[in-house]
């Protein structure tokens, strides 16, 4: 008497393409994300998964363009108008002697008296922020470019020349105390933008992982029905 065929041989012979791509899917999870996982070096034009594109001629130039000295020293001292600007009308709208006549302090000034005062204020933080910021960026960029080397050092050399600068104007002792403090605020400001952004990378490879696993578990249970 011949024994009973069970259910699951009769449904691999009714299927038995699905079997297949069942094995072969089982295969490739055990290369990608099982114990059969090797490691292996990514190319630098890989990203996020997806083949790069290589860059015309037109769009290297545009980021030459960005990345040269120049650029990065009007940016940053355009920025720094804008920012000694504003963080000048705020000091002159919080402080309470704002448009008063030193001759006459008992008057109470007038609002064009506020106003030209706060003006005054705003475009003089304005020009200081805008000549610090170009110093800075500039000194940056070309110790940076010198080096050939893109880390922390670059921004605390960049302050310690910056800081010299201003303060060697009030003599030597002031010249050492502003590069001290311009450097240890430079790396700073370095140490916790890097910081952040390698969080933010390796959050973002994080997710994209579990999402190209997730997508892979999708597609296999979509073969299997």
């Amino acid at each position: 008497m011949a024994a009973p065929v069970s259910s699951d041989a009769n449904e691999e012979r009714a299927n038995p393409g699905q079997t297949a791509d069942f094995l072969r899917y089982s295969v490739l999870l055990e290369h990608l994300v099982g114990d059969e996982r090797k490691a292996r070096s990514v190319p630098a034009s890989v990203q996020g998964g997806l083949l790069g594109t290589h860059k015309s001629e037109q769009e290297k130039r545009v980021e030459a363009f960005m990345e040269s000295c120049g650029f990065k020293t009007v940016l940053a001292c355009a920025a720094g108008f804008v920012l000694g600007g504003a963080f000048g009308v705020f000091t002159a709208g919080i402080d309470s002697n704002v448009g008063l006549d030193p001759k006459d302090p008992t008057r109470t000034p007038t609002a064009r008296e506020v106003l030209r005062d706060m003006g005054q204020r705003g475009v003089s933080y304005a020009k200081n922020f805008a000549i610090v910021g170009a110093m800075f960026s500039c000194t940056e960029c070309l110790i940076e470019s010198y080096r050939g080397v893109t880390d922390w050092k670059n921004g605390a050399l960049g302050g310690c020349v910056t800081g010299g600068i201003i303060g060697f104007r009030a003599g030597p002792k002031a010249g050492a105390l502003g590069c001290a403090g311009f450097a240890a605020f430079s790396t700073a400001i370095d140490y916790y933008f890097r910081r952040c952004r390698g969080a933010g990378t390796y959050v973002q490879h994080q997710c994209t992982s579990h999402h190209t696993i997730n997508w892979l578990v999708q597609q296999g249970c979509r073969r299997n029905r």
